[in-house]
This record gives structure tokens, C-alpha cells and sequence, in this order.
């Protein structure tokens, strides 16, 4: 690293070069930081939703894919050098970044640059666990020269400012920082959980343990890991060929990283509440939509009136690639038949011809037709869904052809014969459930 650069570990509480909107700074620190977005997971827990497509790349909201909240969490934070590790069924998130996310301006060294898993180290293997994802693009970080690295999962669905974050990372001149949220101590046993002194200091981190550590003064819930990871450039850099040469390691930064670092090292958690955007601080909006269940749940919150994530918050937009299509369109109005929507989100491109549609997320180009009913769903884009069809609580996947009459989401005993349907009765409809073919585009 450059010795002439001014040192940013300062004892104020924030940066310096500070220019503010509300709780929104952009900083030196943030413009000297390099985002890893690991993207590569398989998301085998959303079933047929992620056979073509890995768990980042799903859509969600109406018009968005998973990974654009983490990208636009980077950029608002003015964080704009950045990585994306992808591995898994990539084409469709590579395609999706490549018309989306272009506006970044390399004349002001800002880029988001797509690193595929390339067997780099090891001509036999691909991406090993978390750890190796970034080791193997350890040359990439060392022509970017940043002063700190911000390490940070591309398949969950929150607003954060990593400013913040980073700013509390030097003012306690730590050497990692690991942001984290607290969980009922019964559902810890599915996170990386941390206990922490009275400074938030990490005296022990533990990955999905059967026992998980109580938060202090609270035995009833827990510090969890978000998965979000900031590092002084050194020292992770340090820390990652000492691991990669280590035995038996699975190359991990829950399993093996910060486990090994914490009693040896300068380890903080930092709490979610002090740096997430939204309107209710007290109650931190952060979804891991990992099941068929989450999925639904996290979409159908977007129907309520004041849903707990606000995506009409123009201080901290959620940017994406969309196509440009006419206006959604209600049409007809006969006693017998009518183009109604309530309590939904209706996206470009659709037309709703006398169906009703209830509690629902409508992609892009859906076409609901006559005397057909809808309830409870998300519709992904390019669904046709026929007359007098009835779909409810289901999920169906884009480019599904619903025929004439069919009942879905009613009868759960029937609907598993041919389609898949969650624990909690959530339908899962895909073209080739229907024998459609693959039928899909990414």
C-alpha cells in the first residue's frame, strides 16, 4: 500500500472529508474501499426457482433481482469499486449486471467488474468456500490498491449505509470489523454467531452452533453474523495465504478466518440498527429470502400499505436494469367481468383483462385474461395466465403458459402431483412443471 496516503485512523468519530444528505456520508474511506460481492451460491433451498438461475439473480419485487439491493447498497454508500464472484448458473446475473449496473464512470476509477470462478489457484477445483472466493482474486484487489475491503453476501435483501460501518471500523482501529443482527437464540443455530464485551469487542464466534452465546444482558437472543465483512487490506490479505496454506481448512471465513483471528486479533461487531436505511431503526429490515417460504413472505410485505422495506425512498434508491415497456393496463368493465387490482404491485407491461388480482406481485408482462383470479402470488415476468384460471398463494416462475380453467393453490394434495409446495403450503409452478419445456430466459 502507498506510504504517502494520509492515514484515515482518526479519532473522531467519523471520517473526515465528510459531505452529509440526513445519515448518508460519502467519505475518503468509502472512495478508498473495495467491495467483494460473493454471488455464487447455489440457492438450492428455492428449488426449481434457482435450476436456471443462482439465488442473487432471482427476482424480486416487482422489478428487481436480489443482488441489486447489496449493489445498491455499494454505490448509495459511495462505495464504487467493486468485484462480483460469481460461480453457479451465473448467465443470468452476468447478463443482468452487464445491462444494469454500466452507469458506473471509469474516467473516475468507478467499475463493478465481474469475477467468475476461473480455477485461478488449483486447475482441479473452483471456488472452495467464502475465504478461497476472494483469495483466488487476491491480484485483482492488489491492482486496486484499496485501503479496506468490504466483503458482503449478494443474496439477502436489506438497506444499508457501509459508510457507517467503515467509520466505526477505524474509529476502533480494528483489524475486522463484522456487522451482525440480533435472532431469537432459537433460530442462532443457522447463523455464524459472535459473543462480544461490553465494547462489542469479539471474544468468540462460533458457525451454527447447537449452543448458541446469549447477547450480553439479553439470555433470550443473539448476536448473528449478516455475513458482512470489513478488513484493512494487510491483514486480510495476511490472513488469507496464511489460511489457504493451512490443512484441513474448508476455506471459510465463518468456519475457519474469524474464528482464528478473533483471539489473536483486533475483532468488533458492529450492530445493524447504527447503519441501516429505513424507517424504523428499532427494527432493522434485513430478509435472507432462502426458502420458497421466505421468498413469498418477503414479496407479499410489499403488498401492505406501509411495508417494513421502503422502496420509494428516493434518498436511497434501489437502481436495476428494466426494460422499457408501456404502462400496466386494467381493461374492461361489465358487471360480469372486470380489470381490477387491490392491494398489489403491478409492474410494466401487464395488462389485466377482466381478472381480478388480490395481494399480489405482477412482474413485467404479465397477462392476466378474462374471469381469471389471482390472489396471494408472485407472478414472475412473461406469465400468461388463462381465462377462468385460479391461482392462489403460488409462486410461477416467468414464461409459465397457466391454461384455461386450471386451479392452483386450492386443492394442495392435487397441486403436489405436479408441481412443488412449500412447508407452508406455498406453490411452486414452473414451465416445465407444466410441460412447457425449459421455456425460460434468463
Amino acid at each position: 500500500m502507498p506510504e504517502n496516503r494520509p492515514s484515515l485512523h482518526q479519532t473522531d468519530a467519523e471520517p473526515r472529508d465528510r459531505s452529509q444528505t440526513g445519515t448518508r456520508f460519502i467519505s475518503q474511506l468509502t472512495r478508498n474501499t473495495f467491495a467483494m460481492i460473493l454471488a455464487g451460491g447455489r440457492g438450492s433451498r428455492l428449488h426449481q426457482l434457482t435450476e436456471f438461475r443462482t439465488k442473487p439473480a432471482v427476482p424480486f419485487a416487482g422489478k428487481f433481482r436480489i443482488i441489486d439491493f447489496t449493489l445498491s447498497n455499494c454505490v448509495n454508500s459511495g462505495i464504487r469499486k467493486i468485484g462480483v464472484a460469481t460461480q453457479y448458473k451465473a448467465h443470468s446475473l452476468i447478463r443482468h449486471i452487464q445491462r444494469g449496473w454500466s452507469f458506473l464512470d471509469g474516467r473516475f476509477d468507478e467499475f463493478i467488474q465481474l469475477l467468475p470462478a476461473q480455477q485461478q489457484i488449483d486447475e482441479t477445483q473452483w471456488y472452495q468456500g467464502t475465504a478461497d472466493a476472494v483469495y483466488q482474486n487476491l491480484n485483482f484487489i492488489h491492482r486496486c490498491n484499496p485501503e479496506h475491503v468490504l466483503i458482503v453476501a449478494g443474496d439477502h435483501i436489506y438497506k444499508m449505509d457501509y459508510g457507517r460501518m467503515l467509520a466505526a471500523h477505524v474509529r476502533r482501529r480494528a483489524d475486522m470489523t463484522v456487522a451482525c443482527i440480533d435472532v431469537p437464540l432459537a433460530d442462532a443455530r443457522e447463523f455464524g454467531v459472535m459473543a462480544v464485551d461490553d465494547e462489542d469487542r469479539v471474544v468468540e464466534f462460533v458457525e451454527k452452533p447447537q449452543a448458541p452465546p446469549a447477547m450480553p444482558g439479553n439470555p433470550e437472543r443473539a448476536l448473528a453474523s449478516m455475513g458482512i465483512y470489513i478488513f484493512n487490506t494487510r491483514f486480510l490479505i495476511e490472513q488469507l495465504e496464511r489460511d489457504a496454506h493451512t490443512p484441513g481448512s474448508s476455506r471459510d471465513f465463518g468456519k475457519d478466518i474469524i474464528p482464528y483471528i478473533v483471539a489473536r486479533h483486533r475483532v468488533f461487531a458492529h450492530r445493524f440498527a447504527d447503519s441501516c436505511v429505513g424507517r424504523d431503526a428499532e427494527k432493522p429490515y434485513w430478509r435472507d429470502v432462502g426458502t420458497i417460504d421466505a421468498y413469498w413472505e418477503a414479496n407479499m410485505d410489499m403488498t401492505k400499505v406501509t411495508p417494513e422495506l421502503d422502496l420509494y425512498d428516493k434518498q436511497w434508491p434501489i437502481w436495476t436494469h428494466q426494460k422499457q415497456l408501456p404502462p400496466a393496463k386494467f381493461v374492461f368493465n361489465d358487471n360480469d367481468r372486470r380489470g381490477v387490482a387491490m392491494d398489489s404491485l403491478i409492474s410494466s407491461g401487464c395488462i389485466i383483462s377482466g381478472a381480478t388480482v388480490t395481494n399480489s406481485m405482477l412482474f413485467s408482462s404479465v397477462h392476466v385474461h378474462s374471469w381469471a383470479r389471482v390472489e396471494d402470488s408472485v407472478i414472475l415476468p412473461n406469465v400468461e395466465v388463462g381465462r377462468h384460471a385460479v391461482l392462489k398463494r403460488c409462486v410461477i416462475d416467468r414464461q409459465c403458459r397457466i391454461p384455461e380453467g386450471m386451479v392452483i393453490g386450492v386443492n394442495p394434495e392435487e397441486d403436489r402431483k405436479r408441481f412443488y409446495v412449500s412447508p407452508r403450503g406455498v406453490t411452486l409452478v414452473t414451465a416445465t412443471m407444466l410441460g412447457q419445456g425449459s421455456a425460460w430466459q434468463p
